[in-house]
């Protein structure tokens, strides 16, 4: 069994067939999907899917959803997290962090946001989902006052360095789609590199497309869609971490599900056993 620790399955690229999609990561093996919110519209909406698939979700505000955050939206969010924290699908606050990579954005804004999201996730005894884009710095000098419980850095792209940083703060690091890429030398050498047990896999469904699924800027721009991703990809991801570290795959996902289970606590009753 394999576990997709990040996928937005509520993103509207999955409104004509979000059932059809789910079912058929289940056939592949994806036993468990982890459904992140990214603003106070979603809370409710992943916790639903959470529900009728028998998955988990987490309840945040993305760093991309600041700019349109009301002054109220933490309010919000800590009282959903509050009246929903008995939930054994409730594993995390997230998707919550820093994103240094898209102009405009107001840096304050964002660490404002993401420091009262840690201390929410302190105060509820939680772990939380990162995004870290070009701020792994920033992020982790957020973590080191404000401790949590640990969690995953979701689709990590930082140095070795920043690396065990983050692994000494009790998180594992996520990889997806990016890994799939012949050019990503870098991030394939880290994930080769890093000990097993800090890694758990993802897809950020319907976004980071493997690479069997991108269709080149020229194509897009001449009518070419781009291949959606879906939670039914991740064993392909995974088999081919499982080539880069010369594992059989059966052996990488049983790790990887035992590394997101020990991150998010996925231990509570409710939760059912993977294989």
């Amino acid at each position: 069994m394999w576990i997709d620790t990040h996928c937005h399955l509520d993103a509207a690229e999955f409104a004509a067939d979000r059932d059809a999609v789910r079912a058929q990561a289940r056939a592949a093996g994806v036993g468990l999907c982890v459904y992140p919110a990214v603003d106070v519209n979603t809370l409710e909406a992943v916790r639903t899917l959470a529900h009728r698939h028998a998955d988990v979700y987490a309840l945040g505000i993305h760093p991309l959803y600041t700019p349109q955050a009301a002054e109220t939206d933490l309010e919000v969010l800590a009282a959903a997290v509050q009246a929903h924290r008995a939930d054994p699908r409730l594993v995390a606050v997230g998707e919550i962090g820093l994103d240094g990579f898209v102009p405009g954005l107001d840096l304050a804004r964002q660490v404002q946001i993401f420091r009262a999201q840690l201390e929410l996730a302190r105060a509820q005894d939680l772990p939380v989902i990162l995004h870290v884009r070009r701020a792994s710095e920033q992020v982790l000098q957020q973590l080191r006052q404000v401790r949590v419980r640990g969690g995953i850095a979701h689709a990590f792209n930082g140095s070795a360095q920043q690396a065990r940083a983050f692994i000494d703060l009790g998180f594992a690091l996520g990889f997806g789609g990016a890994l799939t890429y012949e050019r990503a030398t870098r991030l394939r050498e880290l994930a080769r590199a890093l000990p097993l047990e800090a890694l758990v896999l993802e897809t950020d469904a319907p976004d980071i497309p493997p690479q069997w699924l991108y269709t080149p800027a020229a194509a897009r721009a001449e009518g070419q869609a781009q291949g959606r991703n879906s939670p039914a990809e991740l064993p392909r991801i995974g088999t081919l971490l499982a080539t880069l570290r010369a594992l059989d795959p059966q052996t990488l996902a049983q790790q990887t599900t035992a590394n997101a289970r020990r991150v998010l606590g996925l231990k509570a009753p409710g939760i059912p056993p993977l294989a």
